[in-house]
This record gives C-alpha cells, structure tokens and sequence, in this order.
C-alpha cells in the first residue's frame, strides 16, 4: 500500500532501490498508471510504457552508485552512475513528480552514445 505523506525524496529512494536491485514490481509500486516520463528517446505514456523502458535495463544492470539525491515534499531529484555489461559507467539523473507517495512524471537523462558505441563495436566484431 503507497503511503501518500511520504515526500517525493522519500519516494524518489525507494523506487531508486527498487529498479536497481531488480525488484521491478516494488519499483511500479511507487509509479501512477498514468505517468509521463520524457527520456532520450521520447516520451512514454503511462505504467506500461514506463516498465518496459526501465525493465529491460535492468537486466543488464551489474551495480548502481547513488551519487546524490535532493528534494522536497513534490519533486526530487536523483543522480546515480551505472555499471552495466556492455557500458562500465553510465552516469544518468531522474527527476521526479510525485503526488499522493506515486511518481506521476519523471524526465530521465543519460547519455545514449556510450551504449551506441558499444552496440556498434559488438557488431564489427
């Protein structure tokens, strides 16, 4: 059950701990149905679209460093770096939109050109 008084910081590190130690489900705990998350590669509508975004992420997520984390009763912001099998660090932040415990915005940046590169060298080899 989502508590609706805890902050968006509050918020904001719990989903954080959940997608990264891949327990999806806990994470979609504390997303609305009706999110709206702008991301490099466009804007997602809604639970569905948001977990298969961030799912697939996961399973090649090998560790994840918080590197800060603000905000206040509605908005946080979250920065962390990702190590993951094809990329060793892939630095990205959230920031997030929460009303009543659930996020119901996030614009999620990262940078796509270390993922391309990779993608691109396994494929000349």
């Amino acid at each position: 059950m989502t508590d609706h008084s805890r902050s968006a910081l509050d918020v904001a590190r719990s989903y954080y701990q959940a997608w990264t130690s891949k327990q999806m489900n806990a994470a979609m705990e504390l997303v609305a149905d009706d999110i709206v998350c702008d991301a490099p590669a466009g804007r997602l509508h809604g639970a569905a679209e948001f977990r298969a975004f961030l799912e697939p992420f996961t399973g090649i997520l090998l560790e994840a460093n918080l590197l800060a984390a603000f905000g206040d009763e509605n908005r946080a912001l979250i920065m962390y770096d990702t190590k993951t099998i094809p990329v060793s660090s892939a630095p990205a932040a959230e920031l997030l939109t929460v009303e009543n415990g659930l996020i119901v915005a996030n614009t999620f940046i990262f940078d796509r050109a270390p993922f391309d590169a990779a993608r691109a060298a396994a494929a000349a080899n």
